[in-house]
């Protein structure tokens, strides 16, 4: 293949082990070509400055600087695409907060490494033919092409929402990211949640009034104190007897709503 062609690929963990099994796992592939390893996050930035890899496979716990530090001691052209590839599971949603391509958490399996590569090639590769025409436009238009289209302008970014729209739950030796559109509804379980999704229950370790305080009100209703339900997922409010009001989702749960709660059904009936 082309050298030019290549994901040029950086290796960073403080781990001499680590960073051989992910080259050796790299090797397999034609389509990468590995250009530098660093074992910690000041020779990581140096690296990344000089090399200016594509992809870089990052350590998050890393001696003098982490791999979140690392990123931010790099200008905004100068940030490549990133998996992060780390022992530690509590940093996966502000991994995806600062537009992480995959967050792998160790021990993984080798096809997982390999689809997390994948779709990182996938992602250079769409962002290298979208600076190839923005260039090819600038070039035309300093023939006089004056018919060309230029490309769309973006639209504006909004503030990011206040409220929760994704959670990373640690399940059997993996993390598992689940939209909140998702959960039907949750149930407290001492410090723990039972979340209830897509035909699946997670236990999250997280309170309940916890979780409440990050979720948008006006899409999740407390109808027990042991109980959250998202309201888009309601089908059916049944009365039980004269004073008992009885919540059926999408996935068949009934849930009883509390006395104390009902008023908060009364515009939905």
């Amino acid at each position: 293949m082309n050298a030019t062609a290549c994901i040029r690929t950086l290796v960073v963990d403080d781990e001499p082990l680590a960073r051989e099994g992910l080259r050796l796992l790299l090797a397999s592939d034609p389509e990468v070509s590995v250009v530098g390893e660093a074992g910690n996050g000041p020779e990581a930035v140096r690296l990344i400055r000089e090399q200016r890899p594509d992809l870089v496979l990052l350590d998050v716990q890393m001696p003098e600087l982490n791999g979140f530090e690392v990123l931010a001691h790099l200008g905004p052209g100068e940030v490549p695409a990133v998996i992060f590839v780390t022992a530690y599971d509590r940093y996966a949603l502000r991994a995806f907060d600062i537009h992480a391509l995959d967050y792998l958490l160790k021990p993984f399996r080798d096809d997982r490494f390999h689809d997390a590569v994948g779709r990182a090639k996938a992602q250079i590769r769409l962002a290298r033919m979208s600076d190839l025409s923005q260039r090819l436009m600038s070039v035309l238009s300093t023939y006089g092409e004056r018919d060309v289209t230029p490309p769309p302008t973006p639209a504006p970014t909004t503030a990011p929402e206040p409220w929760l729209r994704r959670l990373a739950i640690r399940d059997t030796g993996r993390v598992v990211f689940l939209d909140v559109d998702e959960i039907e509804y949750i149930e407290a379980a001492d410090y723990y949640v039972q979340i209830h999704a897509g035909g699946k229950a997670y236990l999250h370790r997280e309170t309940m009034q916890s979780l409440e305080a990050r979720l948008d009100p006006e899409r999740f209703m407390r109808i027990h104190r042991s109980a959250i339900v998202n309201s888009r997922r309601i089908r059916e409010l049944r009365n039980e007897g004269r004073r008992d009001l009885v919540v059926v989702l999408m996935g068949g749960a009934e849930l009883r709503v509390a006395r104390s709660h009902r008023e908060k059904f009364q515009h939905l009936r």
